[in-house]
C-alpha cells in the first residue's frame, strides 16, 4: 500500500502536501493547479471553435472599407478608422481564443480596445456606417438609441438593456455576446446642458454618461434575463471585449472648437486689432481638430470622453457628393425609385441638372443625405399616383424645372400615340 508521500499530480509532478490537496482518479491524481489550467484550455478551446463558426477568415481592413464603399459614398477617414478599429476587435478576439499567432513571451499581454466617436453634421452617415458595418461583422452588433437611456431608477430604459438586447441577437449565448459590437447613437443628446448646474440630477444627461462608464470601460454587469433560457433570471456580462462606437452631430461644436483655434480679440480702442472673418475656418476643418476639451465644454463629462480615445469626424456633404449618394451606391434612391417604376412598366430618368437642383434642395434644408428621400417623394408622388391605373406611359423624365416646380413631369408614350392619348384624356 502507498504512503501519501508517494502521491503525486500526474501532470505537473507536484507531491501531495497540506497546502497543495490531490484529487484522486482511477488512475492517478491532479492538483488544484492543473484543474484551474485544463479548465482554461477547454473554455479556450470552447471560444476557438465559436469563433471559428461566427466569422471564418480574419476580414483585412482594406476588404472591411471596400464592402462600406459600395454602400457609402465619401467620408475615407471615417471609414479607415472603422475598418482598423473593427479588424483589431477580430485580432483580439483570436488572442483572447488563444489563436493570436504570438510567441509565448507575449501571451500574457493583455490587449485593450479602442472605443470609438463619430463627430459629423446630421444626414453624414454616421448610423449607415454602423448598420452597413453590421453586414461585415461576424460577431453580434446592436444598435441603440441614446436618446431612450435615462439614468437608473426614472421611467425608461436602463442602460443595461444594452446588454439585454445584445444577449438577444447573440440568441442567449453570453461568450458571442462579450464579443458583439454596440453603435451608440444620437450620444450628442445626452451631453449635460451648459446652464445646469452639476449639483442638479440630470434624468437623461450625465446621470446616463456616469452609468455608461462601467460598460464602455470593461466590468462585470449583472443584468436581467427573465423570460430567456436562463432560470435564476440575472446573468454576468463582461463587458472588456464588447466594442463600442457611439456617434453624434453635436450641432454647435465648431463654435468651441473656433473659439480655441481663433480667440475672441476682447481690446477696444484705437489700437484694437480688426478680426478678420475671411479666414475662418471651414466647417470640416473644425470637426477634424476637435480635441477632448472642446466636447467637454459641449456637456460631455471627462471620464465618459476618456473612455472614448478616438475621435472619428466626418465630412459635411456637398452637391457632389449628395449626387454620388443618390446614384453611386448599392441601394442608391435613383436606382430605388427607378425599381419601384419598373414594377409598373415605366422607366424613370433623371436630368443631371435635375440631381444639382435635388442636391442642393437638401443642402438648403440642412438635413443631409437623410433629407433626400423627401425630397424625391414630393417631387414623384403624384406621378407614383397616377401611374399604376395608366397603361400608355413608358418613361417618365424629371428635369430641373421639374424640381424647382416651374413645369411637370415629362411623360413619353407608348407606340407614339402621344397626341391620341392626350385627346383622349
Amino acid at each position: 500500500m502507498t504512503t501519501n508521500d508517494s502521491k503525486h499530480c500526474s501532470f505537473c509532478g507536484i507531491p501531495q502536501s497540506a497546502s497543495v490537496p490531490l484529487i484522486a482518479g482511477a488512475e492517478g491524481y491532479i492538483c488544484e493547479a492543473c484543474v484551474l489550467l485544463a479548465s482554461q484550455v477547454v473554455t479556450s478551446w470552447s471560444k476557438k471553435k465559436e469563433l471559428a463558426d461566427m466569422q471564418g477568415e480574419l476580414p483585412k481592413p482594406a476588404k472591411i472599407k471596400a464592402h462600406l464603399d459600395e454602400y457609402i459614398i465619401g467620408q475615407h477617414l471615417a471609414k479607415e478608422i472603422l475598418s482598423v478599429a473593427v479588424y483589431n476587435h477580430y485580432k483580439r478576439l483570436k488572442h483572447e481564443s488563444g489563436d493570436a499567432g504570438l510567441g509565448e513571451f507575449n501571451h500574457d499581454i493583455e490587449i485593450g480596445k479602442s472605443n470609438i466617436l463619430l463627430i459629423g453634421p446630421s444626414g453624414t452617415g454616421k448610423t449607415l456606417l454602423a448598420s452597413t458595418l453590421a453586414k461585415v461583422v461576424g460577431v453580434p452588433f446592436v444598435v441603440a438609441d441614446a436618446t431612450t437611456l435615462t439614468q437608473a431608477g426614472y421611467v425608461g430604459d436602463d442602460v443595461e438593456n444594452i446588454l439585454v438586447r445584445l444577449l438577444d441577437v447573440a440568441e442567449g449565448n453570453i461568450s458571442k455576446a462579450e464579443w458583439g459590437i454596440v453603435y451608440l447613437d444620437e450620444v450628442d443628446k445626452i451631453a449635460r446642458s451648459p446652464e445646469q448646474q452639476t449639483g442638479t440630477r440630470d434624468v437623461s444627461g450625465e446621470g446616463v454618461q456616469q452609468a455608461l462608464l462601467r460598460l464602455v470601460e470593461g466590468s462585470h454587469v449583472k443584468i436581467s434575463t427573465k423570460g430567456q433560457r436562463n432560470k435564476d433570471g440575472e446573468t454576468l456580462i463582461d463587458t472588456r471585449n464588447i466594442l463600442f462606437i457611439a456617434g453624434g452631430s453635436f450641432p454647435g461644436l465648431e463654435k468651441y472648437v473656433e473659439k480655441r483655434l481663433m480667440p475672441t480679440n476682447s481690446a477696444i480702442g484705437f489700437h484694437a486689432e480688426m478680426n478678420d472673418t475671411s479666414e475662418k475656418p471651414s466647417l470640416e476643418a473644425m470637426l477634424n481638430a476637435t480635441q477632448p476639451s472642446d466636447l467637454r465644454k459641449f456637456g460631455l463629462i471627462p471620464e465618459f470622453i476618456g473612455r472614448f480615445p478616438i475621435l472619428a469626424p466626418l465630412e459635411p456633404l456637398d452637391v457632389e457628393s449628395l449626387i454620388q449618394i443618390l446614384t453611386e451606391p448599392k441601394n442608391a434612391l435613383v436606382k430605388q425609385y427607378q425599381q419601384l417604376f419598373s414594377y409598373d412598366g415605366v422607366m424613370l430618368n433623371f436630368d443631371h441638372d435635375a440631381l444639382i437642383e435635388i442636391a442642393q434642395k437638401a443642402i438648403e434644408r440642412e438635413t443631409g443625405a437623410r433629407g433626400l428621400r423627401s425630397i424625391l417623394e414630393h417631387l414623384l408622388r403624384k406621378t407614383m399616383f397616377d401611374i399604376p391605373s395608366r397603361i400608355d406611359i413608358e418613361q417618365c423624365i424629371i428635369s430641373a424645372e421639374t424640381v424647382r416646380g416651374e413645369a411637370e413631369v415629362s411623360l413619353v408614350y407608348k407606340d407614339d400615340g402621344q397626341r391620341r392619348q392626350q385627346a383622349g384624356e
